[in-house]
């Protein structure tokens, strides 16, 4: 009897180590939170992996507002039900909190803070790509309003690593409006409100801790039309589906360029500080577009 159970308890032991050995290689959970140390500071991302990932899919990061996180963005976005369609990766980092206002940030080359995102963030898309052999060439930025500053920045700084960026109320901050210069052409995507409060389309921002100092968005968006070398806008009105939101939509697409690569602007007549779709306006919802645009830019 004695024989029998050693015996037992060391078949369940191997069984359950081969159990722990297979979930590392092929593991189940399709969200889970991982921490990471970055630079001395504990650094907090979610991923989420849908079930019909392949070696090798693209990989979305996507950057909450200032002085919210990455929850709340997983939540109002639903990104996660497009990635179940699409069969890709996504990444919700959290900000790091700002000595200076005691709230989560992403330091968009402002000067507010000295936390170094601009290599955190590079280096957790490094991270993620040895672990779950993501796409090195299909790797995207999105961001709400502080999180489309962010992208804008590493679309100036790391334009190796992420391929194209999406904005949706954010704008470039002062240091990246007369500093940027990628080293690659990457496209990008832009959706405002023209009567958004908190980052005004037509550059009006206060330039305190250095957010303000782009112009308007428009100049912005010929700029990155102009590195990528468009030579023509394509107008499309978006149906007026939904009267009650008071707003409406137009889409300019700058194209013809000889990168390849499209500039997309979302102008939100009528339109706040908001992620189209899940409040404000709902004619477009700025996940689906956010993807359709990355999508049309696969390598």
């Amino acid at each position: 009897m004695k024989r029998l159970l050693i015996f037992l308890l060391f078949f369940y032991s191997c069984s359950n180590q081969e159990e722990d050995l297979d979930d590392l290689k092929n593991p189940t959970w399709t969200q889970k939170e991982f921490t990471m140390n970055h630079e001395g500071l504990e650094r907090e991302y979610i991923l989420y992996k849908p079930k019909n990932f392949s070696e090798n899919g693209p990989l979305v990061m996507m950057l909450h507002g200032y002085s919210s996180n990455n929850n709340n963005l997983l939540s109002y976005s639903k990104m996660n039900a497009i990635a179940d369609q699409n069969g890709f990766m996504i990444c919700y980092p959290q900000g790091a909190i700002t000595y200076l206002t005691n709230q989560s940030h992403w330091n968009a080359n402002l000067q507010m803070s000295d936390v170094n995102d601009i290599d955190f963030l590079s280096d957790l898309v490094i991270e993620i790509q040895k672990q779950f052999k993501v796409s090195k060439e299909n790797v995207f930025v999105a961001g709400m309003s502080n999180g489309g500053f962010m992208s804008y920045t590493l679309g100036c700084e790391r334009s190796d690593i992420f391929k194209a960026v999406a904005s949706v109320t954010g704008t470039m901050s002062g240091y990246d409006w007369e500093n940027c210069s990628p080293e690659y052409k990457i496209p990008v995507m832009q959706i405002s409100g023209t009567i958004d409060r908190t980052v005004p389309w037509d550059g009006t921002m206060n330039t305190a801790f250095g957010w303000g100092g782009a112009p308007h968005i428009l100049d912005v968006m010929e700029f990155w039309s102009d590195l990528n070398a468009c030579t023509k806008d394509e107008l499309i009105n978006i149906p007026d589906i939904d009267k009650s939101d008071n707003s409406t939509v137009s889409l300019t697409k700058k194209k013809g360029g000889s990168y390849n690569n499209e500039v997309w602007f979302y102008k939100i007549e009528g339109g706040g500080h908001d992620w189209p779709g899940a409040w404000g306006n709902k004619d477009i919802d700025a996940s689906e577009e956010i993807w359709k645009f990355f999508d049309s830019h696969i390598k």
